[in-house]
């Protein structure tokens, strides 16, 4: 929760204002001389003088420690109402600054009931626990202050906590997929009495095609970083070129005017029909069109040597980093080496194959980004490992502490 903001206004004055009257009550009965001239308390604010040795065993004293301890009660409630999430008492937010300002108000009523003194072991090793207390909230509070900024620089896109590890399975499965692409299809076994399979579904002899497998990833930046690669798909045989002769000539004949007949002397003369003229060339000049091959087919052609350099460098490097349970011990965690590396895999590989490099690497830098979400998340919780026993244990002393002081002191 952000300390600094309107709704705190409210609490810091209160907690300031208490904190000096607090202060006045303990010097004009403990140090009436210390108190300023002209600066005198009323009588009934004025406490009897007792036999009692320290401060805390005063009536005073007792108030302060009274109030104390019902503000570690209140803190501790606090747990409950998280749980309790539709209890009418008040949001949780207003919980959670009443816990803040409260706590760091027994910070001037401890002191001012110890009397600024230790005393036995039991008092000892109260206030010892009581500054674990206040020194790990008060770490976790500058924390929530920090986290959210840090994490807001350096992670590019956030994902929930609890959903971590199902993301790296993502990432894993993704990366055994794009090795098993890359490796060659067992032949099957034929049926010798089968047919022959048709001349035209026949496909080119070649590795498996490349299968971009960014598309089965749900992760934000996976789908961002990620290249989205295209299959290899073979070139239709094409059409050779006396065939296509004989078509354009056969399309020719049919446009062509038909050959005048030999006409008879004493038949009258019909006149012939106008040439039609037409913007396409003679059938002579028409030359025939042969199907060439494209220049993308010969640059997508399957490079067995390329999808072995591939293979080994997923299973010796991607694999075994992406299926750590910790990946900071790798190198590939490691944001330069982890670029040195892949931009030496592109070099190893056809230009046909890096933009599968390029997908590998966006899953790296999703499982480096992981691992820092998850640093950094358990960094902003950890303090609570010790704030939250401490404090059940500061709650119980004190207790104990406060029954010996009423029936035995």
């Amino acid at each position: 929760m952000r300390i600094f903001n309107r709704a705190h206004v409210p609490w810091f004055i209160f907690v300031l204002l208490a904190t000096v009257a607090a202060i006045v009550l303990y010097v004009a009965n403990f140090h009436p001389q210390r108190m300023p001239t002209g600066i005198h308390l009323p009588a009934y604010l004025i406490q009897k003088p007792s036999e009692h040795r320290s401060v805390g065993g005063t009536p005073l004293g007792l108030i302060f420690g009274a109030i104390s301890f019902a503000i570690f009660i209140f803190a501790t409630l606090l747990g409950v109402r998280k749980k309790v999430v539709l209890w009418r008492l008040g949001t949780l937010q207003r919980w959670m600054r009443a816990h803040i300002w409260l706590t760091l108000l027994t910070v001037p009523l401890v002191l001012l009931h110890s009397g600024f003194r230790l005393g036995g072991p039991m008092t000892t090793l109260l206030m010892a626990l009581y500054a674990i207390v206040m020194a790990s909230g008060i770490y976790g509070l500058i924390l929530q202050h920090q986290m959210p900024h840090l994490m807001k620089e350096r992670l590019p896109a956030e994902t929930v906590f609890e959903q971590i590890p199902h993301i790296r399975s993502q990432l894993y499965v993704a990366a055994e997929k794009l090795r098993d692409s890359f490796r060659p299809v067992p032949p099957k076994k034929t049926d010798a009495g089968a047919p022959a399979p048709s001349p035209a579904k026949s496909v080119t002899a070649g590795s498996t095609p490349m299968s971009s497998t960014a598309g089965d990833l749900s992760t934000p930046t996976a789908r961002a970083k990620s290249t989205v690669g295209s299959t290899i798909t073979a070139e239709p045989i094409s059409t050779s070129a006396a065939t296509a002769a004989e078509a354009t000539q056969v399309k020719a004949s049919e446009i062509a005017p038909p050959v005048a007949e030999v006409a008879d002397p004493g038949a009258p003369k019909i006149p012939s029909p106008p040439a039609i003229t037409s913007a396409q060339p003679p059938a002579a000049s028409v030359a025939p069109t042969v199907a060439k091959p494209t220049t993308p087919a010969a640059k997508l052609a399957p490079d067995p040597a390329s999808e072995a350099a591939l293979v080994e460098f997923i299973e010796r490097q991607i694999l075994p980093y992406l299926s750590a349970r910790r990946g900071e011990k790798f190198q590939l965690n490691n944001p330069r080496f982890s670029d040195d590396t892949f931009r030496f895999a592109k070099l190893r590989v056809a230009e046909a194959y890096r933009s599968r490099v390029e997908e590998i690497q966006a899953w790296c830098d999703e499982r480096r980004m992981l691992d820092l979400q998850t640093k950094l998340h358990h960094w902003l919780h950890a303090w609570l490992f010790v704030h939250v026993p401490f404090s059940f244990l500061l709650l119980m002393l004190t207790a104990w502490h406060a029954f010996v002081t009423l029936f035995y002191y």
